[in-house]
């Protein structure tokens, strides 16, 4: 009986953080107008619809990856470096990016009337973080 009230909490926590993360990265490629500037940057606003559905392709690809523990039989050394330098200038990009829009907060607690909880919501999402993280360190990496 405890061990499937512990399945279904670690699969609502699982379905939570994935409802998190998804709203969070649409709220991201919506306000920073990410599809219609690349679309305008390419020249091409009329292929914007290939824009958004290699997006979701890509999720959807590496979703199924990340499930399935697809492995590619790669050389370490070019590739992992290459990769690495790629994943840091996205990481980069994606800071600097949301530095610009940390004005998201203020409007969102606005509308959702919760102005008055703005500093409890900004430290639930930091501890949130944090803990989190310590905990995939501490207990997953070991």
């Amino acid at each position: 009986m405890i061990n499937a009230l512990a399945n279904i909490f670690v699969a609502l926590l699982g379905l939570a953080g994935g409802l998190a993360v998804g709203s969070g990265l649409v709220a991201l490629l919506i306000v920073l107008d990410l599809i219609p500037r690349l679309a305008q940057i390419a020249k091409a606003y009329r292929m914007s619809i290939w824009f958004e559905t290699a997006i979701i392709c890509g999720s959807l690809y590496w979703t199924f990856a990340d499930f399935m523990n697809w492995r590619l039989p790669l050389p370490p050394g070019v590739f992992l470096t290459g990769a690495g330098l790629f994943d840091g200038i996205f990481i980069g990009m994606l800071a600097a990016a949301l530095t610009e829009v940390m004005n998201v907060l203020p409007i969102l607690a606005k509308r959702m009337n919760l102005s008055d909880y703005m500093v409890g919501l900004v430290m639930a999402m930091v501890l949130g973080k944090t803990l989190g993280s310590l905990f995939d360190w501490l207990v997953y990496q070991w």
